[in-house]
């Protein structure tokens, strides 16, 4: 077998860094979604952009739609958003909580081999 070599704890500068970096990620896939989500509302169900924003918001956020939809292509934008906001969801928890996540396994691995950080 091989030896492991382990690498030390980064330090809190560093992993700071990392988080702001995945928060701005974040960030700026909500943003992202938020105008796809409008322009959808806005073009398929034709509310007006204020009415647009609020829906795509609340399906972003997972609370549902505030207006009734009438048409058959709003009705296909709202279903595929819907389930676009789902996956975005877990994807952005997912990139937030990466490095968070990472240091402390990575904490715990150290902890284990019996070299502290």
């Amino acid at each position: 077998m091989y030896e492991r070599r382990h690498e030390p704890l980064a330090p809190r500068d560093v992993f700071v860094r990392r988080v702001v970096r995945n928060a701005a990620i974040g960030a700026a896939v909500v943003a992202v979604s938020l105008a796809i989500g409008t322009a959808g509302y806005r073009v398929f169900v034709g509310l007006p952009w204020l009415d647009a924003t609020l829906n795509a918001a609340m399906i972003l956020g997972g609370m549902g739609p505030v207006d009734r939809i009438e048409s058959a292509s709003g009705k296909v934008f709202a279903t595929v958003y819907a389930l676009y906001s789902g996956v975005a969801f877990l994807t952005v928890v997912a990139v937030l909580l990466a490095p968070v996540f990472h240091r402390f396994i990575h904490r715990f691995h150290l902890d284990e081999s019996g070299k502290r950080p």
